[in-house]
């Protein structure tokens, strides 16, 4: 069965790869701002045409984008107490050390993409081209959202963290459906940053599940 797990985290991260590439070299045209190239420019620009822009969207996930980097603050929290009352870092729950190692996975993948740019946004944010795949938005709550609620199931699962996590999948839905339709980025953008995260939370999740939790 953990084999399984890795099996299948392994698959996710090819079909991130290959998707990455795919956006790159597949039906690449001239259609951002500034005669930017686009992979997939045809069902990329058909959505945009038929979806448009809606800054109010961009705003209200912008704001809402903040929310899952305070539950990430929150876990390292709880990571700082443990390790003061138990005085070492060997007696910090394993599955809290590993979700921070992803915490910073997860940026390092964030800044790689900063660097090596994929797409630009169809549009200009304050005058400026902007990375835009993966939506960062897309792929940070997608993680720190659903790494939450693994983590919730497996060593905080009570009813207070049943209702966090109703409301981390609410939210999750909100940002990565409003950044879809806000227009600022791609759809292939989106898509991107669902199979990214995914890939990456299957690796988290093979991780914790290999944990053998003490009562």
């Amino acid at each position: 069965m953990k084999n399984k797990k890795y099996l299948i985290s392994a698959i996710l991260i090819v079909c991130a790869i290959a998707f990455t590439i795919l956006v790159k070299v597949v039906d690449v045209k001239q259609i951002g701002e500034g005669q930017t190239i686009v992979g997939f420019a045809t069902v990329n620009e058909a959505f945009l045409k038929n979806v448009g822009v809606h800054m109010v969207w961009y705003k209200i996930t912008e704001y809402l984008g903040y929310i899952p980097l305070l539950i990430a603050v929150g876990y390292a929290t709880v990571g700082l107490v443990q390790l003061i009352k138990r005085k070492s870092v060997f007696k910090v729950d394993k599955e809290i050390i590993i979700l921070g190692a992803f915490y910073i996975f997860v940026v390092a993948i964030y800044l790689l993409f900063e660097k090596v740019i994929i797409n630009y946004r169809p549009i200009l944010i304050d005058g400026k081209l902007e990375a835009s795949y993966p939506s960062s938005h897309t792929l940070m709550s997608i993680c720190i959202l659903v790494s939450s609620i693994i983590i919730n199931k497996r060593i905080f699962d009570n009813k207070y963290t049943k209702i966090m996590n109703i409301f981390s999948i609410l939210l999750m839905l909100v940002i990565v459906v409003g950044r879809l339709i806000s227009g600022i980025h791609w759809f292939t953008d989106i898509i991107g940053g669902i199979i990214i995260s995914s890939a990456l939370l299957m690796l988290f999740y093979s991780l914790i599940s290999s944990i053998k939790r003490q009562e």
